[in-house]
């Protein structure tokens, strides 16, 4: 049986020199996210302030893979 993977959206706060990114979901929750092998194959660039889909598993709810990023919808919810 495979495992259930749950996807939330949240917003990156934090980026690292390792393409790990610090993921403040939408619930309030601080997640620590890094990128798709899709992502980096089609060199999608994550910058601190935008807003993506993060995938987790029930196993560990404090690390995630980021598999999209969306467009933001307005500029306040961006991160100065």
């Amino acid at each position: 049986m495979k495992d259930e993977k749950f996807i939330r959206e949240g917003l990156v706060t934090e980026t690292f020199p390792n393409a790990m990114f610090r993921v403040q979901l939408d619930n309030g929750d601080l997640v620590l996210g890094y990128i798709s092998g899709k992502m980096r194959r089609r060199s999608i660039q994550i910058l601190r302030g935008d807003r993506v889909k993060i995938e987790m598993t029930r196993y560990d709810s404090t690390k995630g893979r980021i598999i999209a990023r969306l467009p933001n919808k307005d500029s306040k919810d961006k991160i100065r």
